[in-house]
């Protein structure tokens, strides 16, 4: 596949375990799984980011509107200063993401694909985004991955500390070599479940 995987902080919640990553991997995509067998190229924080995720958002109300009940700009392309690759992550919130019916022909009409369907991790569903790098996550309303994802955002534009400690910690990921992106997304995991239990009284 291509690179549609997340720059948004690893797995907050943890995905199930089948022992085999890369198969896991294989059955969650949805068309071809390209492998990537390199580093990962990180950009130094655009101030432009901010302004194609509002132009994303628009897209999809648009396409869906009042299906989205929320759609928020979540990742590292979300918090100002922090170094990411240049793909905007956006969260969907929706009633129930396992009803691909209820939004996926809409957001595929405005140009988006569906690339991944995990229904074992929340239902989750990732589309790419038509003309612009966008990974576009869709979970159902109450999901607490959604919840964390935000929370995890806000931490990172509050503390500029805990802001320097992911972009050291990305930087010397980045520069390992990884079988596929989401290898490299899922080993910020530790650190991102670190940052957000630092936050918790």
């Amino acid at each position: 596949m291509t690179d549609t995987r997340s720059d948004g902080g690893g797995t907050m919640g943890g995905r199930p375990d089948h022992g085999d990553n890369n198969e896991r991997l294989r059955e969650a995509t949805v068309g071809d799984l390209e492998r990537h067998d390199d580093t990962v190229a990180l950009a130094e924080y655009d101030p432009a980011w901010p302004d194609l995720y509002l132009r994303e958002a628009e897209r999809i109300r648009t396409a869906l509107g009042t299906s989205a009940l929320a759609v928020h700009h979540v990742g590292s392309t979300s918090v100002p200063g922090l170094p990411a690759k240049p793909v905007i992550d956006i969260v969907l919130t929706v009633s129930d993401s396992a009803d691909e019916a209820a939004y996926v022909p809409a957001l595929k009409e405005a140009g988006y694909v569906l690339r991944i369907r995990e229904p074992d991790w929340y239902d989750h569903r990732l589309l790419e985004g038509p003309d612009t790098d966008v990974n576009l996550h869709v979970f159902s309303e109450g999901c607490p991955e959604t919840d964390a994802m935000l929370a995890f955002r806000d931490r990172l534009r509050a503390d500029d500390a805990e802001r320097d400690r992911y972009a050291r910690a990305k930087r010397e990921l980045a520069d390992r070599r990884w079988r596929y992106v989401q290898d490299y997304a899922d080993a910020k995991s530790d650190v991102v479940r670190g940052i957000l239990d630092d936050d918790r009284p």
